[in-house]
């Protein structure tokens, strides 16, 4: 059970990262995300008041909190590196998010074993792999890195905070739901600024029609990500954690299938390869 639910974490977490990718090209990056996280804080509120999770609301809530405000920064880098693309180097660079785990860790006066340290190496070889062909190119590029690297390290401090929200699958529920609010009124105040400054809310061609019409794929990237924390939390709860955290870490392999079965992306063989390798990084990280 513990891998059937993990590999279903990395199926939901892969897909919504393509889904959100793909919206983001036509749609402004912070209107996905507010619009995607609003719908899922909809079907999260009709959860926590069928099960009653509101009763167990306490101080852990502010880990929510926290994961709510760091939520939108990393989601919106995500979605505009992957806008900028290609999703086969941008997807496995965002995964290595896994690190700042291990970086709490060593603060709080942790030592990695040695399966962590090599997939440290091996995760910053991937980066320097990935990375390096772009550098040399147009300067959007080695924005498109930036960006990723921003993501990931939100994306670990997310995982970290919202571990010590709850310790129960209802108290997940009211975490969950705490951290989509907070996502979209943090969202919601960019998003506005945005405007404010001159930015755009809707796409430039055929504004508020594209995002109704694009309503079932933002509702698909919000509550795939949703399920994809619910069914994470089931693994680590009915199985080692270690297993479970290498399989829902391979989500990045499900996103770089998707962009080359339809996208029909060509990586570069050394982008490939520094992809790959930022693969074995996060495995070898969530080993350790």
């Amino acid at each position: 059970m513990t891998a059937l639910f993990a590999l279903a974490t990395s199926v939901l977490w892969g897909l919504a990262d393509f889904g959100g990718g793909l919206l983001t090209r036509r749609t402004p990056a912070l209107t996905v995300v507010v619009v995607s996280q609003s719908i899922a804080v909809v079907v999260l509120g009709v959860i926590v008041v069928a099960t009653g999770a509101w009763h167990e609301a306490g101080h852990q809530l502010w880990y929510a909190v926290g994961a709510g405000v760091v939520g939108p920064v990393a989601m919106l880098s995500f979605y505009k590196a992957l806008a900028l693309g290609p999703m086969g180097v941008v997807s496995p660079l965002g995964s290595l998010g896994v690190a700042v785990p291990v970086g709490v860790g060593l603060v709080l006066g942790e030592r990695p074993g040695l399966l962590q340290f090599a997939g440290i190496g091996v995760a910053v070889v991937g980066i320097v792999l990935a990375g390096g062909p772009e550098l040399r190119g147009p300067a959007v590029q080695r924005q498109a890195i930036l960006l990723t690297l921003t993501a990931a390290f939100g994306f670990g401090a997310v995982m970290a905070l919202i571990a010590e929200a709850s310790t129960t699958l209802t108290g997940l529920f009211l975490a969950l739901f705490v951290q989509r609010v907070t996502n979209v009124t943090v969202g919601g105040a960019a998003l506005y600024a945005s405007v404010k400054r001159g930015g755009r809310a809707l796409p430039e061609d055929g504004g508020m029609k594209v995002v109704v019409a694009s309503l079932p794929a933002l509702a698909f990237v919000g509550l795939a990500d949703v399920a994809a924390n619910g069914t994470y939390s089931i693994a680590a709860q009915t199985g080692p954690v270690t297993v479970a955290a290498v399989l829902a870490n391979l989500y990045p392999v499900v996103t770089v299938l998707a962009a080359l079965l339809l996208l029909r992306e060509r990586l570069r063989l050394v982008q490939a390869a520094g992809a790959g390798l930022a693969l074995v990084g996060t495995v070898l990280l969530a080993s350790g």
